[in-house]
């Protein structure tokens, strides 16, 4: 094991506070402003405190970047303690995260920054990737090399039940979301290049859409790396959430299968109701 590696993520990965602890990952928390008040992305604010006040107000957070002091702030102490950090940041195409994290890492010396061009467990996947090479020695600069490329390897998408949320923050039309409600469509985002773009639009209950959905994207799983799977879901009914697990269960031979909630910054943008299943593929995506 190389220990003097840190890895280390912004709160974007959604990684379980198991995962966290199972493979050491720091994490830089993104700002959440909820009404008058600036929170800490899974310190001191939940998805659910966020569903509850949009119930109550109609009113979405604001999420915010990290700046260069707070990366500063966060990579310092590890820096002065002999340590090089490997960190994964949001797509740069969603946030000025990367950037600031890449601002921060010149002013310090001994910090890598990769872009996930990810969100939520797409960039847990590479996390977790980057962690198990560092348990096996492997330097930095090999770790870093290895992982960028995976980076276009990773199948990140979700399904969404309403798209209240995109609408409002500004992510979708109207139009959009009239045509979805009145022909009861469940719109399945991809991200490609780190962007998010629509897919497949599905019909019908989203129990049965989940379904449909996990099945179609992993298909008969020769072209997928069977190490790990993510189900990460914000805020579903946990009998819909754990017919997709089995089934994911039955559809691959998966060596292990998270399941994990996703965490505020991005339940801001896509509300409750939302699953994704991710994994990594062989090839580029």
């Amino acid at each position: 094991m190389n220990n003097n590696i840190i890895i280390s993520s912004d709160s974007t990965t959604d990684l379980s506070p198991e995962l966290k602890e199972r493979y050491n990952v720091k994490t830089l928390p993104l700002g959440v402003a909820l009404g008058d008040k600036t929170y800490h992305d899974g310190v001191d604010i939940t998805p659910d405190d966020i569903y509850e006040h949009h119930r109550k107000t109609g009113e979405l957070p604001k999420t915010a970047a990290a700046n260069i002091n707070d990366c500063i702030d966060f990579f310092k102490p590890f820096v002065d303690d002999g340590k090089t950090v490997i960190h994964f940041s949001i797509s740069s195409e969603m946030s000025s995260t990367y950037n600031n994290c890449s601002l921060a890492a010149a002013d310090l010396g001994n910090v890598f920054v990769i872009d996930t061009k990810n969100l939520s467990t797409g960039g847990g996947l590479l996390v977790i990737a980057a962690a198990e090479m560092a348990a096996k020695g492997m330097s930095a600069e090999d770790i870093v090399s290895e992982v960028e490329k995976l980076v276009p390897c990773v199948d990140a998408s979700f399904v969404i039940d309403n798209l209240e949320y995109l609408y409002k923050g500004g992510r979708c039309s109207a139009v959009a979301v009239f045509g979805a409600n009145i022909l009861k469509l469940k719109p399945c985002i991809e991200v490609k290049n780190g962007a998010m773009g629509v897919g497949k639009k599905y019909r019908g209950k989203f129990s049965d859409v989940v379904l449909e959905y996990a099945k179609e994207r992993i298909g008969d799983g020769s072209d997928i790396d069977l190490d790990r799977v993510f189900v990460t879901h914000a805020g579903c009914d946990m009998e819909i959430v754990q017919s997709v697990v089995n089934q994911v269960k039955a559809l691959a031979p998966f060596k292990e299968v998270f399941l994990t909630r996703a965490g505020c910054t991005i339940s801001s943008h896509c509300g409750a109701n939302t699953l994704g299943v991710l994994f990594i593929r062989k090839n580029p995506v």
